[in-house]
C-alpha cells in the first residue's frame, strides 16, 4: 500500500472481500503504507489480478520476519487483526445518486456493498442492524441545504421539500425540522450503543447544530412556515453536540451557510494551489484508532471544497482527537471522537478528487484517481469496525 500499488482503493475492496468469506486479515499498520497480509489462497490471488490490485506472494518465513520487525517497540508500527466485514448503511434520500457522495462513490469503485436507508428506516429503529453508518451529505437543521436564495425556483429544489414535508406528515411530525432532530437523535443513540458513524460536508455541521438545537426553532419561515425563535442562539445546548462548541448560527435564508464553523470562507482565500491538510503520526503502539483512520502513502493531502470545506479550529471541543488540519490556516479538515460506547468521524468537503464541485457536475472517475490519498481516509474508516478490540489491562 506504498507507492507500489496500482489500486490503492480497490485494495480496500480486496480486504472486504476477502473479510466477507470469513478470511481474517492482517492490518501492518505504518508497513509501507498501510499494507494488508492475507493467507495465500489462489482465489484470493485471482481477484487482485481481476480488480488491478497489485500483490506480492511471501513465504511463511518472510511473513513472520514482517511481524517481528513490526513487534520491535521502537518501531512505529502494529499489527491489527480485521476478522469479519462491518456491515454498512448509508443514510440518504430516495433520489440519491451514489456518484454525487464520494463515501458512496468509493464503495461502489472498491465494490464494497451497503444498504441505503432514510427518515423511515431510521425513525422504525434499524440502525442497531450495521456497524457503520454514513450520512450522505445532509442537511439535519430541516433548512433545506440553505440551497434556498440560489435553487428555491429549481424544479429538484421544490420536490425536495414536498417529499421532505410529506415524509415529516407520514412519520408524525409537524415539521421537517423536527423529524431530522429525531432522526438525529436517534443517530446519536446508535453512536452510543456502541456504533460507527462518518459523516463529511455538511452532514458533519449541521448533525452537530441539529444536536445542540433539540427543541429550538432555528428556521426562518422560508423553510417551515413559521417565525424563527429569537432567542434561539441563547438556547443551544453544546453539551448536546459531538464535536463543536461556542458556534454562532447563520440564520439568514439567504446566506448559503448554517454557522461559523464552517471554513469555507478561508480557503477560498488561499486558492487551489495552496490548499493541503496535513495528517498526523500517531504512535502507532499506542494510538492505535487514529492510526488506522490516517494510513497512507502519503501525509500531505490535496485540499477540497465542499459547502463544509473544513471546521475553525477554536470551535472544535477540547476532548475532540484531530487528525488532519491547515495549520497556518487555523483549520482542521478530519477530526475523530467517542460517544457512549461508540466512534464517529468528521471529514470536511465534498469530493476528494474534485477541489471544487458545484450541483450538477459530472461525477467523478476513480479510475483516474486509484492512489488518491483523500479518498483512502473514508476507506480507512470503512474497515476500521473489523478491528478486533484489545482486551484492557486490568
Amino acid at each position: 500500500m506504498d507507492g507500489a500499488q496500482r489500486d490503492h482503493l480497490k485494495a480496500y475492496g480486496i480486504a472486504y472481500w476477502v473479510l466477507m468469506r470469513d478470511v481474517p486479515v492482517e492490518w501492518l499498520l505504518n508497513y509501507r503504507g498501510g499494507s494488508f497480509l492475507i493467507d495465500h489462497h489462489p482465489a484470493i490471488e485471482q481477484e487482485c489480478m481481476v480488480r488491478g490490485v497489485t500483490v506480492s506472494v511471501i513465504a511463511d518465513a518472510q511473513a513472520t520476519a514482517i511481524r517481528q520487525e513490526i513487534s520491535e517497540p521502537e518501531v512505529n508500527m502494529e499489527l491489527v487483526k480485521l476478522e469479519k466485514a462491518p456491515k454498512i448503511a448509508v443514510y440518504a434520500p430516495d433520489g440519491f445518486q451514489p456518484w454525487d457522495d464520494a463515501v458512496a462513490l468509493v464503495m461502489t469503485y472498491a465494490e464494497i456493498p451497503y444498504e441505503r436507508i432514510y427518515d423511515r428506516e431510521v425513525i422504525a429503529g434499524v440502525l442497531p442492524k450495521y456497524d457503520w453508518l454514513h450520512l450522505h451529505h445532509e442537511d439535519f437543521t430541516g433548512q433545506y441545504g440553505k440551497f434556498y436564495r440560489n435553487y428555491r425556483n429549481a424544479a429538484w429544489y421544490q420536490a425536495q421539500v414536498r417529499e421532505s414535508e410529506a415524509m415529516a406528515a407520514e412519520l408524525g411530525f409537524a415539521k421537517v425540522s423536527q423529524m431530522k432532530g429525531a432522526v438525529a437523535g436517534r443517530i446519536r443513540d446508535y453512536v452510543a450503543g456502541g456504533g460507527y458513524l462518518f459523516t463529511m460536508c455538511s452532514g458533519t455541521d449541521s448533525y452537530d447544530i441539529a444536536l445542540a438545537a433539540e427543541g429550538v426553532d432555528i428556521c426562518a419561515a422560508e423553510f417551515d412556515h413559521d417565525p424563527i425563535d429569537p432567542a434561539c442562539q441563547q438556547k443551544l445546548d453544546f453539551n448536546r453536540t459531538f464535536a463543536f462548541k461556542d458556534f454562532q448560527l447563520i440564520t439568514d435564508p439567504m446566506i448559503y451557510e448554517f454557522s461559523n464553523i464552517d471554513a469555507t470562507d478561508i480557503h477560498q482565500g488561499i486558492g487551489q494551489l495552496r490548499d493541503f491538510f496535513t495528517l498526523f503520526d500517531f504512535s502507532a503502539k499506542w494510538d492505535v484508532v487514529p492510526t488506522m483512520l490516517c494510513q497512507s502513502h502519503e501525509q500531505v493531502i490535496r485540499g477540497f471544497m465542499g459547502q463544509t470545506t473544513a471546521f475553525r479550529k477554536q470551535l472544535v471541543k477540547p476532548g475532540v482527537l484531530v487528525m488532519g488540519e491547515n495549520k497556518p490556516q487555523g483549520t482542521v479538515k478530519y477530526i475523530h471522537g467517542e460517544y457512549g460506547l461508540g466512534q464517529w468521524t468528521f471529514y470536511g468537503g465534498h469530493d476528494p478528487e474534485d477541489y471544487q464541485h458545484m450541483v450538477g457536475d459530472p461525477p467523478t472517475d476513480l479510475s483516474l484517481h486509484p492512489n488518491s490519498a483523500g479518498y483512502r481516509l473514508i476507506l480507512n474508516n470503512i474497515l476500521f469496525p473489523a478491528a478486533r478490540k484489545k482486551k484492557q489491562k486490568t
